[in-house]
């Protein structure tokens, strides 16, 4: 019957406008998906590349819920204002940031999409009805300029936004908003209708359902960059690091402390060695001073001993002499020669002793410079070698005193954390 041929023909326009609208989403979704990825690579803040991934989500997601829905028209429709729209967004926003010439290619991208997405109403609406549609989404975008994320907004509810149909205007076939709530399969045969629209909504199932694991991927993607800006994260990344830097610089200081140590032992003993070099002219003239004081002493012993030897040799010329038992004490006669002989020894004796008295006087002072010169070097040099190893074992035992509160405060966060 000619009225089953109609509504066939009706049935099959519907289902090409369908499919029509379906491979758009797919181009669509694919295109913005590269060359946002494109883009985000460019990125060097997680906060960049999670905006980046919220817009290829929301741009997929949106075009695969528009391309299956019931009514092949009103996916048209928005599909047009789904590229309209996005591409407004582009050019306000991601054109005219700081870095905007790095947005430049995905924007392109959009302004391809929104001229192939035009051409899926040619034969759906008349000329005027396109101008209307143009004049109705620069007017919502007037009313609407803050809003970046347009992915969700349909026909319906954005023509309704803006006030509908003009003052004198109907719902006439001519207006664009009789394409409000129109059913394509309202002309067509009960039984035609029926199984156009089963076939209609498997076809829709099964096209959703082929395109869930690439919606499930970048869901997930995005999650992971969500969760690399949340302040916990962060925080928690930090923390990870210090101990990072807490324990390299440990191993580092348990790796490089006994080249330390041994390098400043060098130069401790290598400062000792100059000191002793700078001050040796000193030292050996001081000993060289000492020595003739020692020697100087040597020979004033020697005479004070030879002084010694002759005194005991006049003493023993004239032991006492004791009287024998009974016999009377006579005197010995008188004998001039024995006196003068002690006379002269005596004055041999004198000069000895005067002698030795004057050598004396002139050797005990440079001896007690000398000694006092020498004590005082070797107490100094005594004196900084100790400051400076004491200052060494110091040094060296605060080092490892941090180093272990440092990983013991470490490992204590770590566990607390842990818990």
């Amino acid at each position: 019957m000619p009225a089953a041929q109609k509504s066939q023909q009706q049935a099959d326009q519907l289902q090409q406008t369908q499919l029509r609208v379906m491979r758009f989403a797919d181009e669509y979704a694919g295109r913005v998906r590269e060359a946002a990825s494109k883009y985000q690579a460019t990125r060097t803040t997680p906060e960049e590349r999670l905006t980046a991934q919220a817009w290829k989500v929301q741009q997929a997601e949106s075009a695969y819920t528009i391309a299956s829905g019931p009514n092949s028209v009103a996916n048209a429709l928005d599909m047009v204002v789904l590229a309209t729209l996005s591409r407004m967004v582009m050019e306000d926003v991601w054109l005219n940031a700081s870095d905007g010439e790095r947005a430049r290619p995905v924007v392109e991208v959009h302004r391809g999409l929104e001229e192939q997405a035009w051409k899926l109403v040619n034969g759906l609406l008349t000329e005027s009805q396109s101008a209307q549609l143009k004049e109705v989404i620069d007017e919502w975008r007037k009313q609407n300029p803050d809003v970046h994320f347009v992915a969700y907004i349909h026909f319906n509810d954005f023509a309704k936004s803006v006030g509908g149909a003009h003052a004198g205007e109907d719902r006439s076939s001519g207006n664009l908003f009789s394409m409000l709530g129109l059913d394509p399969f309202t002309s067509l045969d009960p039984a035609v209708r029926e199984i156009a629209q089963t076939r209609e909504l498997a076809e829709r199932a099964i096209y959703y359902m082929q395109r869930t694991p690439g919606l499930l991927d970048m869901q997930v993607e995005k999650l992971t960059y969500a969760l690399a800006v949340m302040p916990e994260t962060k925080s928690l990344i930090a923390s990870a690091d210090r101990a990072s830097l807490v324990g390299s610089a440990a191993d580092r200081l348990s790796s490089e402390l006994p080249d330390i140590l041994a390098n400043e032992r060098q130069a401790l003993i290598a400062q000792l060695m100059q000191e002793l070099d700078k001050h040796r002219e000193s030292v050996s003239s001081m000993s060289q001073e000492l020595r003739s004081t020692l020697e100087a002493g040597t020979q004033t012993a020697n005479a004070l001993h030879q002084t010694l030897e002759t005194l005991e040799r006049i003493t023993a010329r004239y032991p006492p002499r004791e009287p024998k038992a009974g016999e009377a004490s006579a005197a010995r006669p008188f004998d001039i020669r024995d006196y003068t002989e002690m006379v002269r020894e005596l004055s041999v004796t004198t000069r000895d002793l005067n002698t030795l008295a004057a050598s004396l006087d002139s050797t005990l002072p440079a001896v007690h410079a000398a000694t006092q010169d020498a004590a005082g070097a070797l107490q100094q040099v005594m004196n900084r070698f100790f400051w400076q190893l004491l200052a060494l074992i110091a040094a060296a035992a605060v080092i490892i005193t941090l180093a272990a509160l440092g990983y013991r405060a470490v490992v204590t966060r770590m566990q607390r954390r842990t818990q």
